[in-house]
C-alpha cells in the first residue's frame, strides 16, 4: 500500500507532474506559486529532466511551445499576472495543437493585486484569455490529493486532444498542506507523436508546427478543426462532483476552496433541516452545463459561491437558461468566504423563499 505523506499543494503540482511523465519545466518566479519551480529545480535533475528558469513569463511559455512541439511532456506554472503575460503564447500553442500543461495558482487582482488567494481568473482561464477562437481544458482541484490526481489527468488529456490544459487553483490550495498518497501510475504511457518536430528522420514525413495561416480558407479550416475538437471534448471530458443534490431544493455551485467552505456550511444547514446540496465542477471548461440544465428542469434552484465578484455564475445562468433562480454569494479578491457567511447566505435564501410564498 502506498505511503501517506504530508505535502504542500504547490509541491503536489510539481510531483504530480513528474509522476505523470513530465520531464521539462520552464517557469519564472511569482508568488504564491514559487514552491513549484523551486521543487522542480531540485527534482528535474533527479529524474533526468530539464528545469529552466526563463528570463520572463513570455520566454517560459514559448519554451513550453518548443518542448511540447518536439513531443515532450512539458509544463509551466505561474500566478495571475504572470499567466496574463503568457496568453499570447498560449493562443499560439492552441492554434498549433501542441499539448502542454499550465498551472495557475491564482492571487488577488486586478493589476499586480496581492498575494491573497482568489478565483477571479475564471474568465481568463475558460473564455480563452488570449486572442482568437480557442479553448483550454481547465481542471479545478479542491484538495492536495486531487491536485496530484488531476495533474496526471491534465497530461493525458493534453496528449489525447493535442491541446493546452490548465490546472487552476487559488493561492490557498497552493499553500495548504494535507496528507496525500503518491503512487506510480500503472497505465502511464506517453503516446507516439508522429506529428512532433523531432528532426530529419529517414523515411519520416517532414513535420511542421505553425500557428500562422495567411490564406483565409486555411485559417478557417484550422478553426473548423479546432471547434470540432472542442465539441468532442465537451461531449466526453466533463467532470463534476455531486453531494446531496437529489433531494435538494437549493444547490450550491462552487469549486476549489469555495467548495470546501460550502461543504461545511451545507452540513450545518442540513442539520437544521434545510435541503441543500453541493455541485462542484471539476472541469471549468468544458463546464458541466448539461447536468445543471437537468437539475434546473427538475425544479432545483442554485447559488454560486465564489471568491470573486461573480464569474462562474455566468456559466451557471447560461446552463439553466432562465428556468430557475440563480443567486450569488462572493467575496472579492483576497477574501475567503467563511463557513458562517455561506451558511447565513443559505439561510437567507430559504427565508426569502418563505416570504415569497
Amino acid at each position: 500500500m502506498a505511503e501517506r505523506i504530508m505535502m504542500k499543494g504547490n509541491e503536489a503540482f510539481a510531483e504530480g507532474a513528474i509522476k505523470a511523465g513530465c520531464h521539462f519545466f520552464f517557469g519564472y518566479p511569482i508568488t504564491p506559486q514559487n514552491e513549484i519551480p523551486e521543487y522542480m529545480s531540485r527534482r528535474m535533475p533527479e529524474v533526468g529532466g530539464t528545469f529552466i528558469q526563463a528570463e520572463s513569463e513570455v520566454s517560459a511559455i514559448n519554451m513550453v511551445y518548443g518542448a511540447g512541439g518536439a513531443g515532450a511532456r512539458a509544463m509551466t506554472s505561474s500566478s495571475s499576472p504572470g499567466v496574463s503575460l503568457k496568453q499570447e503564447g498560449i493562443s499560439y500553442i492552441a492554434a498549433a495543437e501542441v499539448p502542454c500543461v499550465i498551472v495557475n495558482v491564482a492571487r488577488g487582482g486586478p493589476g499586480l493585486g496581492g498575494l491573497t488567494p482568489s478565483q477571479a481568473d475564471y474568465f481568463q482561464a475558460v473564455k480563452g484569455g488570449g486572442h482568437g477562437d480557442y479553448h483550454m481544458v481547465v481542471f479545478a482541484p479542491a484538495s492536495v490529493q486531487e491536485i496530484i490526481d488531476l495533474m496526471y489527468e491534465a497530461f493525458v488529456t493534453a496528449d489525447k486532444y493535442r491541446t493546452p490544459v490548465m490546472v487552476l487553483a487559488d493561492g490557498l490550495l497552493g499553500q495548504m498542506m494535507e496528507p496525500v498518497v503518491l503512487r506510480d501510475w500503472e497505465d502511464l504511457q506517453i503516446p507516439e507523436k508522429p506529428w512532433a518536430t523531432t528532426g530529419m528522420v529517414s523515411g519520416k514525413p517532414q513535420s511542421v508546427i505553425n500557428s500562422l495561416g495567411l490564406a483565409p480558407e486555411e485559417l478557417e479550416n484550422l478553426n473548423l478543426r479546432l471547434q470540432k475538437k472542442y465539441r468532442t471534448i465537451e461531449e466526453n471530458g466533463v467532470r463534476y462532483e455531486e453531494d446531496g443534490v437529489e433531494d435538494a431544493e437549493l444547490i450550491i455551485v462552487a469549486y476549489g476552496t469555495s467548495a470546501r467552505v460550502s461543504k461545511s456550511a451545507i452540513a450545518k444547514a442540513r442539520a437544521e433541516g434545510k435541503k441543500v446540496g453541493l455541485f462542484r465542477p471539476i472541469t471549468l471548461w468544458p463546464f458541466p452545463s448539461k447536468r445543471l440544465a437537468e437539475l434546473a428542469e427538475a425544479g432545483k434552484r442554485f447559488m454560486a459561491v465564489e471568491m470573486s465578484a461573480g464569474q462562474m455564475i455566468e456559466d451557471v445562468k447560461l446552463a439553466v437558461n432562465g428556468k430557475t433562480e440563480v443567486e450569488f454569494y462572493g467575496r472579492y479578491n483576497g477574501a475567503i468566504p467563511s463557513v458562517t457567511e455561506v451558511y447565513q447566505a443559505i439561510i437567507k435564501s430559504f427565508d426569502n423563499r418563505e416570504v415569497q410564498k
